[in-house]
């Protein structure tokens, strides 16, 4: 199997292309970079093990990942909004709510493992 390092480098030259694109276009997804940042600030800050330190990147990625596909889903769907305009809609709403669902579980997530070394430092 053969490599083409230009061919690499297009390909990564797309992908952060689009990256730029949904950060400039979705604010969602700047609120979730930005808290991102602020935890992987305070996986430093804080004596984590490498569990949670791993937990907690899973999870950010995860958000990001999934808010990226919403992205995506939304895009699609305005391409077919004048066919089939009545599920548009939907498909959005519910990519969304699954966008909400699983920033919720990795808010409960990041205050697992973050609030007793955050109380430890404040109370401590």
């Amino acid at each position: 199997m053969r490599f083409s390092s230009r061919q690499l480098k297009k390909s990564f030259s797309f992908a952060f292309s689009g990256l730029r694109r949904v950060l400039h276009e979705e604010q969602n997804f700047r609120l979730q970079m930005t808290v991102g940042l602020l935890v992987i600030v305070a996986m430093f800050f804080f004596d984590l093990s490498g569990l949670e330190r791993a937990i907690l990147t899973l999870a950010i990625a995860f958000i990001l990942v999934l808010e990226l596909m919403n992205s995506i889903f939304e895009r699609v769907a305005d391409l077919l909004k004048p066919r089939v305009h009545m599920h548009v809609q939907e498909v959005k709403d519910i990519m969304a709510g699954t966008v909400l669902l699983a920033s919720v579980a990795a808010i409960l997530v990041g205050l697992l493992i973050l609030w007793p070394h955050l109380a430890n430092e404040l109370f401590g």
